[in-house]
């Protein structure tokens, strides 16, 4: 498929696409007589999850070091392995902690509802 209908499957922006490749969070793409990119059901797996991970507020640089770790360590080699996993743990971590931080704030809000609406005082 060309780029565009690789975002239309992916839910990504052409531009995004394009900004993942020259970042090199994609592996490269083979392309055809023309010049144009020809995804395949590999590279497209991969888009969707990029998108999953930027989705979750991952930082690019993460994901990028994410990405450098899937596509040119060995798959056998137990420390990419163990490098992938802690970027993803302390991810998890950090959206544990903002998810804390959003419920709190959503208690606030809540709360001063409930105050200006005047079901409840102060």
């Amino acid at each position: 498929m060309n780029i565009q209908e690789a975002a239309e499957a992916s839910g990504l922006t052409v531009d995004t696409i394009r900004y993942y490749e020259k970042s090199g969070m994609l592996p490269p793409v083979p392309r055809d007589g023309r010049g144009w990119r020809r995804f395949d059901a590999g590279a497209l797996e991969w888009l969707r999850n990029l998108g999953r991970l930027r989705a979750t507020g991952m930082p690019m640089a993460e994901m990028r070091r994410f990405a450098v770790l899937v596509h040119t360590a060995d798959p056998a080699e137990a420390t990419a392995a163990a490098d992938r996993l802690e970027i993803l743990l302390a991810h998890r971590q950090r959206l544990a902690c903002r998810r804390a931080e959003l419920d709190a704030a959503e208690t606030y809000l809540t709360h001063k509802i409930a105050v200006y609406s005047g079901k409840e005082t102060s």
